[in-house]
């Protein structure tokens, strides 16, 4: 699957937090609410309390990566925001990749 595309917007995130469904583990809190088009939009969310600037981009990279690799697996359209949790900032690619596939289970978008 290509990118996924971005959700930027203020409102959009706080429509999220409080209309969507979420998912917590370890290294990452997951909100996802279905939309009527098909295709994935993804928000991720990198406190500054996580880390510095190289530390926060690895991570959004890393989160864009899974979605990028998995995206296809998704029921359908979904909008989707990814919060990181401080112990992401150690944490290596595969139990990032672990974790977000459990919470996208649990969640209910993979098919």
């Amino acid at each position: 699957m290509k990118n996924p595309l971005s959700i930027k917007e203020n409102y959009e995130f706080r429509r999220l937090y409080r209309k969507g469904k979420s998912a917590a583990g370890r290294l990452f809190i997951l909100y996802a609410r279905p939309r009527q088009v098909p295709g994935l939009r993804l928000g991720i969310t990198v406190s500054v309390k996580v880390g510095g600037a190289v530390i926060r981009n690895r991570i959004r990279r890393r989160v864009r990566d899974v979605f990028r690799r998995h995206g296809s697996e998704l029921k359908g359209g979904y909008d989707v925001i990814a919060v990181a949790r401080g112990a992401s900032a150690e944490a290596v690619f595969s139990p990032m990749e672990e974790e977000l596939c459990r919470l996208m289970d649990k969640l209910e978008m993979r098919a």
